[in-house]
């Protein structure tokens, strides 16, 4: 003998149809009812907004970002060419003994050191952006100034002194600043915690396609220590790497 039927059952032998007539499918709750899904969009269906695409003449609508802009560097430049600054068309120095070498935070950075001193360890990087990039020296001594102030609170960029040195042919230009410090790297988007005491030493190099930039940055008492010893990197300087 066959189970009687429930309410359920009675319900899905008449609803019995194909499914494919009805576009739907059926099932049965838990109160006995009979429902059915809506039918699922096909991936085909949904459409993804239209992407900005460049004029017929190659260029982007004006004010439009770069279409590689997720490939830029983090200063929202565009990446380095590849084989630009290297070999012939790079800088070359010699490092300080006492100075530590670390892996570069960023594409930004062709070197980076850490500087031991008696008032903390302070950090030279060496940044290289690319043929066209960067800018003047003037415009990033000003730049770096920028970044420090004086006790009262007022830009520490009239204290600023800047050099010109001449090295094996290349003329180098040389920035100090000193005062509280609010710049450099943070891993947040949050501004960096000003550091008061701080100095500032400096030099844009003319490589053989574009300028590199030295930044050296610490303690008071330990970028002065370290002084003769960044100058004497500068001066080491020369065209062409292996």
């Amino acid at each position: 003998m066959l189970p009687p039927m429930t309410n359920c059952s009675r319900a899905l032998g008449l609803l019995l149809i194909p499914a494919l007539t009805l576009g739907v499918a059926a099932a049965c709750s838990d109160q006995g009812a009979v429902k059915s899904e809506a039918p699922k969009e096909s991936a085909t269906a949904a459409k993804s907004p239209p992407l900005i695409s460049a004029r017929g003449d190659g260029a982007l609508p004006s004010g439009h970002p770069p279409l590689d802009a997720a490939r830029s560097t983090p200063a929202g430049l565009p990446p380095v060419p590849e084989g630009a600054g290297t070999g012939k068309t790079a800088l070359a120095w010699t490092a300080p003994s006492a100075w530590i070498s670390e892996k570069p935070a960023s594409s930004m950075r062709r070197a980076q050191y850490k500087v031991p001193g008696s008032a903390g360890d302070g950090e030279c990087v060496v940044f290289y952006f690319g043929p066209g990039q960067g800018g003047d020296p003037v415009s990033n001594a000003n730049r770096w100034a920028e970044q420090f102030s004086l006790a009262d609170g007022s830009p520490a960029a009239s204290t600023m002194t800047t050099s010109e040195l001449e090295v094996g042919g290349l003329k180098v230009f040389v920035v100090e600043v000193a005062g509280t410090y609010s710049g450099g790297m943070t891993m947040t988007a949050a501004p960096p915690t000003p550091k008061p005491d701080y100095r500032l030493l400096g030099a844009v190099a003319p490589g053989p396609d574009a300028n590199w930039y030295f930044k050296f940055t610490g303690p008071d008492a330990t970028v002065k220590q370290q002084r003769d010893a960044f100058l004497a990197m500068v001066r080491s300087l020369k065209h062409g790497a292996s």
